[in-house]
């Protein structure tokens, strides 16, 4: 049984405006052309799907377990739409991430939003070392995400997460002796976040390694050469917290926002963000706050 698509359209649309008033005017149809759409769709199914009383408008049983069929399949089909639809976007779009945001997923994502915009150019800044935000501002990126304490800055959360010190389950750490660090150089946001949490303790501690890339830094803690800051989401196996040892300061909770250039953003960059949003909302580990 084929399911024409503007039917189930009309049904989705009349469940979240809660009547076929608000739906025909979500779908830009008049309230009887909904209406119709609703009873062709209840034949073809053959049973009802929407209960009517003269205050709500509540779904059946049957209308349930439609209705979350009839969203995957708009949801896919839009996916499809926009995967290969032709697209008159072009120009060139300079996007700023952490290494430590997206990791692995990354390359995937831009390599589906140069499938989609074939005429777009993409120059990506990947680094842990830049000062991402401040070439935003200055009109060096588009678009960018930053690491931030909640609360800092504007923008679209993506994801927040907890940072918390760690080192390799064999490290040893002498009482008394001075915490070997692996940081990346300045303006790494992660090193001041650690910088100052360690500035109001009374902890020993050193840079014992230094590396400007996520891989670099990962090596040394994992081989016991130091310790580290991670997010407690990416602790790799291997790895233990060292959180309240020795007098370590707690570390903050922190948040991945994207952020835009000053101005209107162009065509090319809002279809980017979009991507980028859309990644963190389904990605288990990225929260969506929006």
């Amino acid at each position: 049984m084929d399911f024409d698509p503007a039917l189930l359209r009309a049904f989705v649309a009349v469940h979240d405006a809660g009547g076929f008033t608000r739906a025909a005017q979500r779908l830009h149809l008049t309230q009887s052309a909904v209406s119709h759409q609703i009873r062709r769709l209840e034949e073809q199914v053959g049973r009802p799907l929407l209960h009517r009383t003269t205050r709500k408008l509540l779904l059946t049983e049957d209308g349930e377990e439609f209705l979350r069929h009839a969203e995957q399949i708009l949801q896919a089909q839009d996916a499809l739409t926009r995967r290969f639809q032709p697209s008159s976007v072009s120009g060139v779009v300079r996007f700023g991430v952490p290494e430590n945001f997206m990791g692995d997923r990354l390359p995937l994502l831009l390599r589906r939003f140069a499938r989609g915009f074939p005429a777009v150019r993409l120059e990506v800044a990947v680094s842990v070392c830049l000062d991402l935000r401040a070439k935003v501002e200055a009109g060096e990126l588009d678009l960018a995400v930053v690491m931030s304490r909640p609360g800092e800055t504007g923008g679209t959360v993506l994801r927040r997460t907890q940072f918390v010190w760690a080192a390799a389950e064999t490290f040893e750490w002498p009482l008394g002796a001075s915490l070997p660090l692996a940081l990346a150089p300045p303006p790494c946001p992660c090193r001041a976040i650690a910088v100052d949490a360690l500035a109001g303790s009374e902890v020993e501690w050193h840079v014992g390694f230094t590396s400007g890339n996520q891989h670099g830094l990962r090596a040394a803690v994992l081989a016991g050469l130091a310790a580290s800051i991670v997010a407690r989401d990416e602790l790799e196996p291997g790895m233990k917290i060292l959180d309240g040892r020795h007098g370590l300061p707690p570390l903050p909770e922190v948040e991945f926002t994207l952020i835009w250039r000053p101005g209107n953003a162009a065509p090319c960059a809002r279809e980017l963000g979009r991507l980028i949003v859309e990644a963190a909302e389904g990605a288990p580990a990225l929260a969506r706050a929006v």
